[in-house]
């Protein structure tokens, strides 16, 4: 642990008094409510989007920051929007492809110390940024119409599993979640199955709450026929 996390322990730990604590969660609150109003209201206005998630660290030279411009252009072709958390990497070529094809350019940017300034692609009129990671994630459940899945690290898989597991309890709509990359999904899928299904812990029936591809084409087609048969709303 370096010096810097152990300052910020010790300053969230620091001694306050009752009125303190209350006077915080108060304004807490309020911060909270606003940014689900300010979300709320630009969203609901900007119509059908697919969300795509993946590495921040993505280089624009990399098979899959290509691969995912081409994913955000068909799908805008489409008449989709893109959403994303609106940084670099994957996040960028998502909005970068939208972008070029003429499409709405979403991000749903958070503010953390590293990695996550806007990047260029954004609508300027379609940018969020939000404090709280869960106002934010309750922002991509509710508008995005399917989730594209291209491989990151720990953030990547809050967001897969998050969605994954409202699904599987019912209380988000079963809508398509795309993970492209057979071969950097292979191992997690493989030890779901080997592990978490062997245990009993999950029902075979989950595991078609994903699927997994390798191709823009294949991904763009799980959607198209998905919203060819059901109609598109907002997932709860």
């Amino acid at each position: 642990m370096n010096q810097q996390d152990e300052n910020k322990i010790r300053k969230a730990f620091k001694a306050k008094n009752w009125n303190e604590i209350k006077t915080h969660d108060s304004w807490s609150v309020f911060k909270i409510m606003s940014e689900f109003v300010d979300g709320y209201e630009k969203l609901g206005r900007i119509g059908p989007c697919v969300a795509i998630f993946g590495s921040a660290r993505t280089k624009p030279n990399d098979h899959y920051y290509r691969l995912t411009e081409e994913i955000a252009y068909l799908l805008t072709k489409k008449g989709f929007g893109i959403i994303t958390g609106g940084g670099p990497g994957i996040m960028e070529a998502g909005n970068k492809g939208a972008h070029f094809a003429g499409g709405k350019s979403v991000g749903v940017n958070i503010d953390l110390p590293f990695e996550q300034n806007p990047n260029p692609f954004i609508d300027r009129d379609k940018f969020l940024e939000f404090d709280y990671f869960f106002v934010r994630k309750v922002m991509f459940m509710r508008y995005s119409q399917g989730y594209i899945v291209l491989p990151g690290g720990f953030g990547t898989m809050d967001e897969l599993f998050e969605a994954i597991t409202l699904i599987q309890t019912q209380k988000l709509i079963k809508f398509p979640i795309v993970m492209v990359g057979k071969e950097y999904w292979k191992g997690l899928v493989d030890w779901i199955k080997e592990r978490m299904l062997t245990a009993g812990n999950i029902h075979e029936d989950d595991l078609e709450i994903f699927q997994l591809v390798d191709t823009a084409e294949e991904s763009v087609a799980i959607i198209e026929d998905f919203y060819n048969k059901y109609a598109l709303k907002p997932n709860f």
